[in-house]
């Protein structure tokens, strides 16, 4: 018998508050997150754009490629390089994170409810 293994990534939506401040800054403040749960890496919020303040962010020249999720663009927020990336154009099996936004918690502090 054939053992059954866990996907890699595992996606779930996250109808709690999620916010994303740096400092004392809000940077994020969603309902309406995907939670995305990656063998071997801590689990991350994925926000969409409308509950993100866009105005405080500007793409970053960093790009990176995920096998699993595609090719990321980066964000930085004032002197924070790279704090957050998103998925423009995900492979397909990713398409729930298309245009959303994951932050770095080691940057900045998320309070998920």
């Amino acid at each position: 018998m054939a053992e059954r293994t866990e996907p890699r990534i595992i996606l779930h939506p996250h109808s709690r508050r999620v916010r994303i401040l740096a400092g004392d800054t809000l940077i994020a403040d969603t309902r309406n997150a995907i939670e995305l749960r990656e063998t071997g890496y801590p689990h991350r919020h994925y926000i969409p754009k409308e509950d993100v303040d866009m105005a405080k962010l500007s793409i970053s020249s960093t790009v990176t490629h995920c096998p699993f999720k595609g090719d990321s663009t980066y964000y930085s927020l004032l002197d924070i390089d790279d704090v957050a990336w998103s998925y423009e154009r995900p492979i397909d099996e990713m398409q729930a994170i298309a245009g959303r936004l994951a932050f770095d918690a080691d940057k900045v502090t998320e309070l998920a409810e």
